[in-house]
């Protein structure tokens, strides 16, 4: 069945001939307004863009199994809402159904190993148990999570990144001025179906749900684990972190059981090797969190897990770090919420105050230095002018490993994805030029020079072999 809208504006249904004026229908909801003294300029998109969607939503929509789509009840708002002509309010029903077919993707897969991996604070892990609790993920995590764990791909997660940012800046979810053309709904539709939708997964993200549930529901043994462990070289250096977490998770998880630790810890010292600096640091830290929030279960088996990595060396001053994360974390929340031009200076003082009191430890720079830029690059859409002098004068008081982990932090998910948007790429370009008199290496001079003058879009200098070997060769010889 085919629905246009003719040169007379008119949407009509082709089979049985039935016809609504689309003219007068805008004519009637303006006059209303106005006898209501309400605001009526600019309400609809024009006819001729809506009719651009009508006239390939159709061929978008196919690629849809058909038994599914009775359940995309948002996709029928998003119909609805471009034929009202109200393509904001469709851009956010359209990120709505995005939200629900990931958190279906989620829970069909391993839902504890998704929660281990995309949500870092403690204290909000230990309140995620089921499906219901995915509710209480934010979009972020979600779409980063999902990304991590294989379930949408590295192309996907960008584009899905910036889907988001409209959503906050241009549709219905936030007061704004954005003009959103047909075309651009019917791109943004394309992609949520083609990368989340109808995705399939990868052979690695299958095998690595069926290890999942191969380890909590069967034992295994020095053989199997050796097997098992051959699959270890076929992963990514991502995935390979990806993995470790989850590890982690099931270890020091309350209700695992006794036969599930002995397959973690044969897999553990196989996979170990591959894990990166970063990560390994990360289990130091949510050691001493344990520690520190008098969980005593749990920091003995975190203290185990280490032990069986030969890794005690990554336990860091309990105190210090748990201050620390506490106030990264909160400062990420702020900044990921719709009032954070308003909320992210409190919290930054907080953190200069704090930090500006100790030698911040060794075990904490990633993180420090990963949240610090990704907030100082804004959310793409404005600065936070109160927090930004925060930043800067914390981002020049790195030393000189800081500064080194702030210069790559182009190589993070987060940071990568945000460096499409123009304002978090001059904010990056900053940033360089704030560090670039720490640096002493000829070497490390030539990346920033690089990055300063790359021709390309900067978020696609990851995807640069001949740069990223460079890259690898550095982040090796620094032990990053």
């Amino acid at each position: 069945m085919d629905i246009i809208i003719n040169d007379k504006h008119e949407l009509l249904k082709q089979n049985n001939n039935q016809v609504l004026d689309v003219t007068q229908f805008d004519c009637a909801i303006v006059e209303y307004l106005n006898y209501l003294g309400l605001p009526s300029n600019n309400l609809f998109a024009p006819i001729a863009e809506r009719s651009k969607v009508f006239k390939n939503v159709e061929d978008v929509l196919s690629y849809i199994n058909s038994q599914n789509l009775p359940s995309s009840l948002y996709l029928s708002k998003f119909i609805a809402a471009v034929a009202s002509g109200l393509f904001d309010a469709a851009l956010n029903y359209l990120w709505d159904e995005t939200i629900n077919q990931l958190r279906n993707r989620v829970a069909n897969y391993d839902l504890m190993y998704f929660y281990d991996v995309a949500v870092s604070n403690i204290d909000k892990r230990k309140k995620l148990n089921d499906v219901d609790d995915l509710k209480k993920v934010d979009d972020s995590e979600l779409i980063l999570g999902c990304k991590e764990i294989g379930l949408i791909s590295d192309i996907g997660y960008k584009h899905l990144d910036y889907i988001k940012y409209m959503r906050n800046w241009a549709s219905a979810a936030h007061p704004n001025q954005t003009e959103i053309t047909g075309l651009n709904l019917l791109s943004w539709l394309e992609t949520c179906i083609k990368e989340v939708i109808c995705l399939p997964l990868t052979s690695i993200t299958i095998q690595i749900n069926q290890l999942l549930a191969n380890i909590k529901n069967n034992a295994i043994d020095s053989l199997e684990a050796s097997n098992i462990s051959s699959f270890f070289i076929e992963l990514t250096d991502d995935k390979a972190d990806t993995l470790a977490n989850g590890f982690f998770g099931i270890y020091t998880r309350k209700d695992t059981t006794q036969q599930t630790r002995d397959n973690v810890s044969l897999l553990i010292n196989k996979l170990w090797p591959r894990v990166s600096e970063q990560v390994r640091q990360s289990f130091g830290i949510k050691y001493a969190q344990f520690v520190a929030n008098n969980e005593t279960e749990q920091s003995v088996l975190a203290k185990q897990f280490l032990e069986l990595c030969g890794a005690l060396s990554y336990i860091p001053d309990g105190v210090k770090t748990n201050e620390i994360k506490d106030i990264l974390d909160g400062l990420n929340n702020v900044h990921n919420s719709m009032n954070n031009f308003y909320s992210e200076p409190t919290i930054a003082k907080q953190l200069s105050m704090y930090v500006g009191n100790i030698q911040i430890p060794k075990q904490c720079y990633f993180e420090y230095v990963n949240t610090l830029i990704n907030v100082y690059l804004t959310n793409g859409y404005g600065v936070a002018w109160s927090a930004e002098p925060i930043y800067i004068d914390l981002i020049q008081k790195f030393n000189q490993e800081m500064s080194l982990i702030a210069i790559l932090s182009f190589t993070q998910d987060n940071i990568s994805s945000k460096l499409q948007f123009p304002l978090c790429k001059d904010k990056f370009v900053s940033m360089l030029d704030l560090i670039k008199p720490k640096i002493t290496s000829v070497a490390i001079v030539e990346i920033i020079d690089k990055l300063v003058d790359y021709k390309e879009a900067l978020h696609k200098i990851k995807n640069d072999t001949k740069f990223n070997e460079k890259i690898n060769i550095i982040k090796t010889m620094l032990k990053l």
